[in-house]
């Protein structure tokens, strides 16, 4: 992939991608979400549960741009691989070390596409026993969604599109983009 390539289109895995949201258009929602979060938690520290990989860019961001006190811890969970497709089934690559029973959990994750993984995520944790669990998630694919969830922060919802960039990869690669694109059939 070249990475300095225009804007407007890159090349990924011998895929084109063309431009899809920008990064000031990314920036402009996360703040917007800082500021709903630092609203809600006000008398509270939520702990943010990132989602590995693709959360990383995000939970960065959303955290520098909160106004409260927040934890951090991550795990990462795996449902598609290398592929374009979620393979349906979601497995714990690493688990969080942070003790939540009692405490205000947020899930950041960085796409909601069939909620399988978002499902599993919030069923596993509801067993830690939190005072709050939360999802905060930056892409929302709703016409993909299968299993119902509750998104309660959502940055876009967006069509069922294969989306590269701002932490989202295709086969690892892609993540490190400043934008996210999309894949141009």
């Amino acid at each position: 992939m070249n990475v300095q390539a225009q804007p407007e289109r890159i090349w990924c895995n011998g895929e084109p991608f063309r431009l899809y949201l920008s990064e000031e258009q990314i920036q402009q929602r996360v703040r917007e979400l800082a500021r709903e979060i630092s609203r809600d938690y006000a008398d509270k520290v939520p702990i943010l549960i990132g989602v590995l990989n693709g959360s990383f860019i995000f939970i960065a961001d959303l955290m520098r741009a909160l106004e409260i006190d927040c934890e951090v811890d991550f795990l990462k969970l795996s449902s598609y691989g290398d592929a374009k497709v979620s393979s349906g089934q979601a497995k714990i690559r690493k688990d969080i070390d942070a003790q939540l029973a009692g405490r205000h959990v947020l899930v950041v994750e960085d796409i909601v596409d069939t909620g399988l993984s978002v499902r599993y995520l919030c069923d596993l944790l509801q067993a830690h026993r939190p005072a709050s669990l939360r999802v905060v998630t930056l892409l929302h694919k709703a016409e993909a969604t299968r299993y119902p969830v509750q998104l309660d922060y959502v940055g876009f919802v967006i069509p069922n599109l294969f989306v590269i960039g701002y932490g989202l990869d295709y086969g690892q690669k892609g993540r490190n983009l400043r934008h996210l694109y999309v894949l141009d059939q």
